[in-house]
């Protein structure tokens, strides 16, 4: 990409030709793929009628359809059109993508952090951890956080953009920074980055795309999986068209090192040129964990989603079978009357057929090999995932004869290594992002601070599988081993009254 394009006094014009094209590939290869991820983890109904009427012959139950229902064979759903219950069997779906991502999000962001700076001066330190502090929370506090770790873990990665009104903060106070400077999570869903093509970690230009469609929405009101296959080709053209209608319409936000474009429907509304920090592109990537020479990182929803068809298949195939042998039947030949009539203990039935018989069948039978593989199943998604039942607290079988939290720590190895994997990228985003925001504050004049002094670092809480005791002998010690008594207390959060980003 050259000079030319990435300069907004350039030609605003040829930089929205160039983040156009971005979105437009985006819409068609990665936006799809992010919808199909974030609907296996939220795993959202869909209305198909009103609740409680009665559309079509055998259309008795069932107002709503799953997102995960797409993954169900047809043998199991049916022809999945709207109000036709033909074909169509006992669906379970159990989402256990959904609660997973839950348990890691709970362990990464469970309780606050702290940002403590790396400032020599006592003076200083103070008025760097209040000001990020407030701008933390001003935007979002530990609440963002968790929203910023959701999308992490859904879609592998999420940017980190850093809004300032340049206007607004010169002049401000410190304590009133976080009225003009605020931190949002971006969506990868509406985030476009065109990266530099010397170093796939540059980030050249990045752009907002919002759409003037709902995102998802193929124009046809039905489910595309779940029709045959001329009829999904037809609504595969049919989305494209729509996704090139979309991003030719709607608002976007174009962000480059030097400055900025809003447009409105294919046009150039407002632009604007950073005077703060003239080069700098105020995005910061995070991802959920590193992948090799990719900017995209590794999500969690992609390696569970085979798993979670297979599971949901398993469990409406079973809910079939039990519906049809969860009673008795009786089969009776050769006996005058016997139609209309009921089999119970005392009832004696006679013929003078020799041939006749009552024989009984049905009744929910033992199916060992439909438990176990529906086992093994789950198993393989603790596996891939690392969150085992017990994090969810399901406890399935006894965890061993060690101490509590020797065995809870034995038992949730995999989810607490990962989680300390993640602690790494999440928190040198967050680092990153505070040294932005110190960086404006140092260029508008309100925080002056030199590049040692806008060092940061993140104080994470304590695992909820590690006691108190053992986190007190810990800190004590650290503090025999030469160890800051300071820093210990703060990591065992009795260094003073501040939780910290709350």
């Amino acid at each position: 990409m050259t000079d030319r394009l990435m300069t907004i006094d350039g030609d605003a014009n040829q930089v929205w030709l160039k983040a156009r094209a971005a979105i437009g590939a985006h819409g068609r290869r990665s936006r799809p793929r992010y919808e199909k991820l974030w609907a296996y983890y939220r795993n959202p109904i869909e209305l198909v009628r009103a609740s409680g009427a009665l559309v079509g012959a055998g259309a008795t139950r069932g107002w709503y359809r799953s997102a995960q229902e797409v993954g169900l064979p047809h043998r199991i759903v049916g022809n999945g059109q709207r109000g036709d219950e033909r074909g169509r069997r006992e669906v379970v779906i159990e989402n256990d993508i959904g609660w997973r991502i839950a348990a890691m999000v709970d362990f990464m962001f469970g309780s606050p952090i702290r940002i403590e700076s790396l400032a020599e001066n006592e003076a200083t330190k103070r008025q760097v951890e209040e000001v990020l502090e407030r701008v933390w929370e001003g935007s979002g506090g530990i609440a963002m956080l968790q929203d910023m770790a959701t999308l992490g873990h859904v879609f592998g990665h999420v940017d980190l953009l850093v809004r300032v009104d340049e206007e607004g903060l010169v002049g401000s106070r410190g304590w009133d920074a976080a009225r003009w400077v605020s931190i949002e999570p971006i969506d990868a869903r509406r985030g476009v980055a065109v990266l530099n093509d010397r170093d796939y970690r540059q980030i050249d230009l990045y752009a907002l795309h919002v759409g003037a469609v709902a995102s998802g929405d193929d124009g046809s009101g039905r489910d595309a999986a779940r029709r045959g296959w001329l009829d999904r080709l037809r609504s595969e053209k049919q989305a494209r068209r729509v996704i090139e209608a979309r991003d030719a319409g709607g608002q976007s936000e174009v962000f480059t090192r030097d400055g900025w474009l809003r447009v409105v429907e294919g046009e150039v509304v407002e632009r604007g040129v950073w005077s703060l920090l003239p080069g700098v592109l105020p995005i910061v990537h995070v991802q959920n964990m590193s992948q090799p020479f990719v900017y995209e990182g590794i999500g969690e929803v992609e390696a569970l989603v085979a798993l979670q068809d297979e599971l949901n298949t398993r469990l409406s195939d079973r809910a079939s079978r039990v519906t049809m042998q969860s009673f008795k039947m009786y089969l009776a030949k050769g006996i005058e009357g016997f139609r209309g009539s009921s089999v119970g203990p005392g009832t004696v039935w006679s013929t003078d057929n020799p041939d006749a018989s009552i024989s009984s069948f049905g009744g929910d039978a033992s199916s060992p090999s439909e438990e176990s593989h529906i086992a093994e199943i789950r198993e393989a998604m603790d596996k891939i995932s690392g969150v085992p039942p017990l994090a969810g607290g399901v406890v399935r079988a006894k965890i061993g004869n060690l101490s509590s939290a020797n065995a809870l720590r034995i038992t949730l190895m995999s989810l607490i290594a990962k989680t300390m994997r993640k602690r790494v990228t999440y928190g040198r985003g967050i680092e990153r992002v505070s040294g932005l925001v110190l960086e404006y504050l140092n260029a508008a004049g309100v925080l002056k601070t030199d590049v040692r002094e806008r060092g940061v670092r993140v104080v994470w809480g304590a695992l909820p599988v590690v006691d108190e005791q053992t986190l007190v002998d810990a800190g004590r010690a650290k503090v025999e081993l030469g160890v800051d008594e300071q820093r210990v207390l703060d990591e065992l959060g009795y260094g003073n009254d501040d939780p910290g980003v709350v």
